[in-house]
């Protein structure tokens, strides 16, 4: 009988050991992913979406905790790429658009931008702040 017993035991505590086990591994397999690099830039502007030279695909908007503005999100378009960016205006000066940009990109610009002239152009209107 006493060896029943101690056999019922040791089932008992192998199968205990064996679940803190299995949960260690999870633990230890769930561990923090690595971030992608972000990079946000403040810009004033008129327009929200400013050209960067890629194509971008919107997929979703929601509104933020205290800010009047809505956030953006976009994916770009090219196949594979896993870039993404959020556009936001500042409530605080309505005329500074912040972009978050995470991830690199895969790939070289799509769109031209050689021609800077749009660039130049909305640079003079603001010079004058």
């Amino acid at each position: 009988m006493e060896d029943d017993r101690r056999i019922v035991d040791e089932l008992e505590c192998s199968s205990s050991s064996m679940m803190m086990m299995k949960s260690a591994e999870k633990k230890g397999s769930m561990e923090k992913k690595s971030r992608k690099p972000r990079f946000a830039f403040q810009t004033r502007s008129q327009v929200d979406i400013l050209d960067d030279g890629y194509r971008w695909r919107k997929y979703g908007q929601k509104a933020v905790k205290n800010n009047t503005f809505p956030r953006s999100y976009y994916r770009c378009t090219h196949q594979g790429c896993n870039v993404k960016k959020q556009i936001q205006r500042l409530s605080k000066d309505e005329g500074i658009v912040v972009t978050t940009y995470e991830g690199m990109h895969s790939h070289p610009i799509q769109n031209s931008t050689d021609n800077f002239e749009h660039i130049l152009t909305q640079m003079q209107i603001y010079s004058s702040f």
